[in-house]
């Protein structure tokens, strides 16, 4: 069976228009919620959480009519972190767990995330059967069987006094100043709340949702207001969370932009030092730059990579034993802490390692040089496939010649969005443009 619905992070589109309506969103809840359901008794339960988008409200209800159909009883978390639904899915001893969100895509997206009963988003396999169920009748629970469902007040809180416990008991954030951009979305409270209660003085951007304002100039994937607040406020370092909190971008005293590749350079390198980097083994996605493979390597570590997708990177550590990984995109998986990305927590790591050495930001995010790298998209609409055209394909086989021995490619569809993604990475700057440049021209051609 071909996936139709699922992308690499659950279901995504457009809010109120297919698969992003309310009627799927009622399949989708009762689907899931005949497949995890094991027997007639009302003894299973689901916890759903969203971000703070305008239509998660619709999705949620839909979601909650269709669990409760097939006699799953539903707790509402509301607004808050992806990483944190993964957490009280196990905490809460939950069937199932849900996360309302689209991550760093603007408001009028939204997306539907699915997490097992150990906190783990689902296999591919899984999704495949939910998505059966969704194309076929489901078979509602008998009227004595419906399942009921409860507000949780205390899901927040529950996610801030675990996230503490991941800073080193005995380090206090005293004397730093924190700049700490929320992309007005999930962790809006939840992270000014663990960094002052951890010492921290705050400084909080995009703490104010509207219901449209998620990602919208903030966050990870836009970061120059809060460079700007750190430079404005004197800031010793940012954080920047996207709109569900599972990303994090890292910012210096002076707005300078770290990446996810340079966090995980900085934790591998401390973790391995400590003899807590499992096989000395770091995993990441092939969009990792060539210049953390070759830092690792000088340093005695191992990166194995995986296709993009943190739910791929996660996959990988399960089945190697491994205990870090992520994205360059910023999501940063720690299995010792967490069961997916968290972007708080991954930023807690980085302000441990800067009260412990004493260090400014701007020498901690600075642990490799990276080998120039450029990425284009081009955006397609319904029904198009540009890489399968001819002149597409000789064009790649071209460039794939030319980078031989110097650099690399990598060519694939965005799982969350109609893009082409275009990336090459190679010294010789004029080569590189020359490269991409051609791709993206014959993949417009082509459209």
């Amino acid at each position: 069976m071909t996936r139709k619905l699922f992308g690499t992070d659950g279901v995504r589109g457009t809010a109120n228009t297919y698969p992003m309506t309310a009627e799927m969103a009622l399949k989708l809840g009762a689907a899931a919620g005949r497949y995890f359901r094991r027997d007639g008794m009302n003894r299973h339960r689901v916890v759903i959480g969203k971000d703070t988008r305008l239509s998660g409200y619709m999705l949620e209800n839909a979601l909650t009519a269709g669990l409760t159909s097939t006699g799953m009883n539903v707790l509402l978390l509301g607004p808050v972190p992806t990483p944190a639904v993964g957490y009280l899915t196990r905490s809460m001893r939950a069937d199932l767990g849900i996360m309302i969100s689209a991550s760093h895509n603007p408001h009028h997206d939204n997306g539907i995330k699915f997490f097992g009963p150990d906190g783990f988003k689902l296999s591919d396999e899984a999704e495949m059967e939910i998505e059966a169920l969704v194309a076929g009748e489901i078979d509602p629970a008998q009227p004595a069987n419906i399942g009921r469902a409860k507000r949780i007040d205390d899901g927040r809180g529950r996610y801030v006094e675990y996230a503490k416990t991941t800073f080193p008991r005995q380090q206090r954030l005293t004397g730093l100043k924190v700049v700490i951009d929320c992309a007005n979305g999930a962790a809006y409270k939840a992270a000014p709340e663990v960094l002052w209660e951890l010492g921290a003085e705050v400084i909080p951007v995009g703490t104010a949702p509207n219901g449209y304002n998620i990602n919208e100039g903030c966050g990870s994937t836009s970061t120059k207001t809060a460079a700007e607040t750190v430079v404005a406020h004197g800031a010793d370092v940012g954080i920047c969370l996207d709109g569900d909190a599972d990303r994090v971008m890292i910012l210096d005293e002076t707005g300078t932009v770290a990446d996810g590749d340079q966090l995980m350079a900085l934790m591998a390198r401390r973790w391995a030092d400590l003899g807590q980097l499992r096989d000395d083994t770091l995993v990441a996605t092939v969009m990792s730059n060539l210049g953390l493979e070759r830092y690792l390597q000088s340093n005695g570590l191992r990166l194995e990579r995986t296709k993009v997708g943190d739910r791929y990177v996660v996959e990988a550590m399960r089945k190697g034993g491994w205990n870090l990984g992520g994205e360059q995109s910023g999501h940063i998986v720690m299995t010792d802490y967490a069961t997916t990305g968290d972007g708080l927590i991954a930023g807690l790591q980085f302000l441990a390692e800067m009260a412990r050495s004493g260090k400014p930001a701007s020498t901690l995010v600075k642990s490799f040089e990276p080998v120039p790298q450029l990425l284009k998209n081009v955006r397609y609409a319904a029904g198009q496939d540009p890489l399968n055209a001819a002149a597409v394909l000789k064009r790649i086989a071209e460039a794939e010649g030319q980078l031989t021995g110097k650099g690399r490619l990598l060519i694939r569809k965005s799982g969350t969005e109609p893009l082409v993604r275009v990336m090459a990475e190679c010294e010789d700057d004029a080569l590189l443009h020359e490269v991409v440049d051609g791709i993206v021209a014959e993949v417009e051609a082509a459209l």
